[in-house]
């Protein structure tokens, strides 16, 4: 497992520094840049004072010249530059964003994971069943449904129709907290704002998760052990949970661990909609306001958990099935 993990390693480097310059190129062919940002905000600029600040900040050197510098500064001095947008350094932007993200990402997971596993054993040893095809026809909607679009509806269910007794919405539309609030973490006061988030975020995890291990299920429980199990007069709940879910999981790891870099991705449109300050809405606005800096740092965070997460599939494959052995 040793030299497994060391040569996967040493294939990571060349694989991120390929995606390094993939991403940095698509950022070089968009059209404008921070300075372009500031001539809109202040058109009183001159021509030769734009120059001068593209020249500056080096936005007027080719693309060869941009990425070394860029690669040498943030793998040599560990800098990832400045951001035009938010004045401070884009480490600092990062650090006070990348704990809300795991926070939402952490309550996503755990959120379709309580919701996905009952209802597919559920919906697995009800075969053909009315609550089978209830439950297959809802996963289908909504692995359909837009992300973007559910959460507006989820806004507009329980922030404008549904009223909490106070008279107030029910779930608040977006934020993280109160104004000036100092409530703790695990109080109600802030958990209000992470619910419908975490289940807009989790919602394709809970509809795809669920028909995999409803398929998982009824692969495992038609096999021979299954039936000497239930032959010894073993009790349903210890045959279905101890012997059957146990080995339909296995492929569930896989699964799992390819969710990590999905939800970076899903948390943009999730943290847009509710006005979450983590990284996915921190990724949109430096790309719309052409924060090269910023934009490049986030994208580059989202492929190293692509990267992490493949990775962490084979270790934890490896780990739950003694039938897989890394040489």
């Amino acid at each position: 497992m040793q030299r497994y993990l060391i040569r996967r390693i040493l294939q990571m480097i060349p694989l991120l520094i390929g995606l390094s310059i993939l991403i940095f190129f698509i950022m070089y062919l968009m059209p404008g840049d921070p300075i372009d940002m500031l001539v809109m905000g202040n058109p009183n600029l001159k021509a030769e004072d734009v120059a001068r600040l593209k020249k500056v900040w080096g936005f007027d050197q080719p693309f060869p010249v941009r990425y070394w510098k860029w690669l040498k500064q943030a793998v040599i001095y560990r800098d990832l530059g400045f951001s035009s947008n938010w004045k401070i350094p884009v480490t600092q932007v990062m650090a006070e964003r990348l704990p809300n993200t795991l926070v939402l990402m952490s309550a996503s997971l755990l959120l379709s994971l309580l919701i996905a596993v009952p209802l597919g054993i559920y919906s697995a040893r009800r075969q053909y069943s009315f609550a089978d095809y209830f439950l297959t026809v809802l996963a289908f909607i909504g692995q359909a449904m837009p992300t973007f679009w559910f959460g507006l509806m989820m806004i507009l269910l329980f922030s404008i129709y549904l009223k909490s007794p106070s008279g107030g919405p029910l779930l608040p539309p977006g934020g993280m907290m109160d104004i000036g609030s100092t409530a703790s973490f695990f109080s109600w006061a802030r958990l209000k704002y992470l619910i419908m988030p975490a289940f807009v975020l989790g919602l394709h995890n809970i509809t795809s998760w669920m028909r995999f291990i409803r398929s998982t299920m009824l692969e495992v429980i038609n096999q021979d052990y299954i039936r000497t199990a239930r032959a010894k007069g073993l009790k349903e709940r210890t045959v279905i949970y101890k012997h059957a879910f146990r080995n339909a999981m296995i492929p569930m790891i896989t699964l799992l661990a390819m969710t990590i870099p999905n939800l970076v991705g899903g948390a943009t449109l999730t943290e847009t909609v509710f006005a979450w300050n983590g990284i996915g809405s921190m990724t949109y606005n430096s790309v719309m306001n052409k924060d090269y800096s910023v934009a490049m740092a986030s994208l580059m965070f989202s492929a190293i958990m692509v990267v992490i997460g493949n990775l962490l599939a084979d270790i934890l494959y490896a780990v739950v099935d003694p039938r897989v052995r890394y040489d």
